[in-house]
């Protein structure tokens, strides 16, 4: 499995186990499978509830000898209602407890929003903060105090553009050295892609299949599929593959990290095989052609009358 380096000379897998979506009751089975599979790569998140299960499995494979901790890359993220600075650690050691960890491989502020100390999701504009009530640069130090208390080896982005990035790398004295975000044929952000590679910075592409699964509420009528998409079917059927998994090798070829999410056993075996797969020069070319700026997940959720947030300031586009 290719990995991708970083300066201490840690490893991270390209290729992961995303677990947004994955049920209670599901998702020990996902993780008992994909480490069995050989994923050494699992990307969790408090706000996705299910980290008490994940912690199970992966406390019983590491009790039956599949794996060691060592071979582990377990990344968790900061949810929204924590941003305060002395709210980052008790955060943090809550994931640890509920995954069974002593410390995180990467630990990720899950979006540049923040919400008032308790809310899960905002149900109106007064659950969330305005920028200046939270900064942060005051957030990303406490992330980077717990580097030095040894409970995340690194720590990074999520949902960050690349104006957000450079607002806040002018404060850090550790650098985020990864941003997670929407990546995919129909979303390449190649300006993204070229600002983190000049800074030494890794991206991690969620959604890279199009996130077909999330809630109603997430989706728009008539939303485009990358899986039905005839280019990437055609591509599919010249490489004696499926189209997952070209969208997954396309990652990899970039030199992304890629974390789809499945808790079906086949199709954790079918997206590990993906790391496998070569395209040709004109595969890609091929591919680089379907960008359309296209979001599934467009942040609406923070946006409604009376936020301080809109789409143009949430990912700094017109």
């Amino acid at each position: 499995m290719k990995t991708l380096a970083f300066g201490n000379g840690d490893q991270m897998p390209i290729l992961g186990l995303g677990t947004w979506k994955s049920k209670p009751g599901e998702v020990y089975a996902a993780v008992r499978e994909a480490i069995h599979v050989g994923y050494r790569h699992i990307d969790c998140a408090a706000a996705y509830g299910n980290e008490a299960e994940i912690g199970r499995a992966i406390s019983d494979a590491l009790r039956d000898g599949e794996v060691t901790r060592r071979d582990l890359w377990v990344t968790s993220k900061l949810w929204n209602s924590a941003h305060g600075r002395a709210d980052v650690e008790p955060a943090l050691r809550r994931s640890l407890t509920d995954l069974g960890l002593d410390f995180l491989d990467l630990y990720l502020i899950h979006w540049p929003v923040a919400l008032k100390p308790g809310v899960g999701l905002p149900n109106s504009a007064e659950d969330v903060l305005p920028p200046s009530e939270a900064p942060i640069e005051l957030t990303w130090a406490a992330m980077e105090g717990a580097v030095r208390g040894g409970f995340a080896r690194h720590i990074g982005l999520s949902n960050f553009s690349t104006k957000k990035m450079g607002d806040l790398l002018a404060h850090c004295t550790i650098q985020p050295e990864v941003n997670q975000v929407e990546l995919h044929p129909f979303l390449q952000q190649p300006a993204l892609v070229s600002y983190c590679a000049a800074r030494g910075i890794h991206l991690t592409a969620y959604s890279p299949l199009g996130s077909s699964d999330r809630p109603a509420s997430f989706k728009a009528p008539g939303e485009p599929s990358l899986m039905e998409n005839a280019t990437i079917q055609a591509i599919a059927r010249a490489r004696g593959c499926t189209p997952a998994q070209v969208l997954l090798a396309w990652h990899v070829h970039r030199g992304v990290a890629v974390i789809p999410k499945s808790v079906h056993p086949a199709r954790i075996r079918e997206n590990f095989a993906a790391a496998d797969i070569a395209l040709t020069a004109r595969d890609l070319d091929e591919i680089a052609a379907l960008d359309r700026h296209y979001r599934f997940l467009t942040g609406g959720l923070w946006v409604m009358p009376g936020s301080p947030w809109t789409l143009q300031s949430l990912w700094d586009e017109p």
